[in-house]
């Protein structure tokens, strides 16, 4: 039976999916095209309405909990995002709602949701960390990363761990940036080695299972052939079945 925590999250996810893409859309006029007047408090108006939906939800969330003190302690970083105000470029994280969302499109095939979550991940960590990490050094003094194709080529080389050193931050929020895309660089290494070793494995299990099915035909063949040999050459030795014969 489906509880009230379970509920709400099913009816809650497409809304907030809606409200993680007009949030990065927000988030990348505020960073790319620096809006002023009007513009600019549209954009903010639209990110302080799609950030407190994402309160909303944490809040609610807690609520319908069973055990809320389990979940308050299971669900500490979803606090730190929408708490702590150090925080505030790891908002862009509900955006793994999206992934969610896509998810289904895939299946229930454990292998389609690693590859959809890396795939997915990658583009959204990527993308999102250039706009973080340029918003944090594009005005610190001395600073390397300036424009939307540095930063795009930084967040590139850091999250597939080659690193060339040629762009790197110089700023306190855009180091802290950069290892946190290096620790999700490294996850999401980890979990294509894990897909591929997956599909591996089970590429090899169904070919053995093809295999031992093979066999097992051939062998139910070999055994109904013995029983019919079995019972010709006994009913040839029977003197009584040879005298029934008809060329006798």
């Amino acid at each position: 039976m489906e509880t009230k925590l379970q509920a709400w999250e099913r009816r809650a996810e497409w809304p907030l999916a809606i409200a993680a893409l007009l949030f990065l859309a927000a988030y990348s006029v505020e960073v790319l095209a620096l809006p002023a007047g009007a513009a600019a408090v549209a954009v903010h108006v639209v990110s302080v309405v799609t950030w407190a939906m994402f309160v909303v939800d944490y809040a609610v969330r807690l609520y319908l909990a069973e055990h809320r003190w389990r979940w308050f302690w299971r669900h500490l970083f979803d606090l730190a995002i929408v708490a702590l105000p150090i925080l505030r470029h790891l908002r862009l994280l509900r955006l793994v709602t999206l992934i969610t969302v896509l998810n289904r499109a895939v299946g229930h095939a454990i292998r389609g949701r690693v590859a959809m979550y890396t795939v997915g991940g990658a583009v959204l960590l990527i993308y999102v960390s250039s706009l973080a990490v340029l918003q944090a050094e594009r005005h610190y003094p001395d600073a390397h990363i300036t424009h939307f194709g540095e930063a795009l080529w930084w967040a590139m080389t850091t999250i597939t761990t080659v690193g060339y050193g040629d762009l790197t931050p110089v700023s306190p929020t855009g180091r802290v940036i950069a290892v946190l895309l290096m620790i999700g660089g490294i996850s999401l290494l980890g979990s294509i080695t894990a897909t591929l070793a997956s599909w591996l494995v089970q590429r090899v299990a169904d070919e053995d299972t093809a295999a031992q099915q093979v066999t097992t035909a051939h062998i139910d063949t070999l055994v109904q052939e013995i029983a019919q040999l079995r019972e010709e050459v006994a009913r040839l030795g029977d003197p009584a079945a040879m005298r029934d014969r008809p060329d006798r």
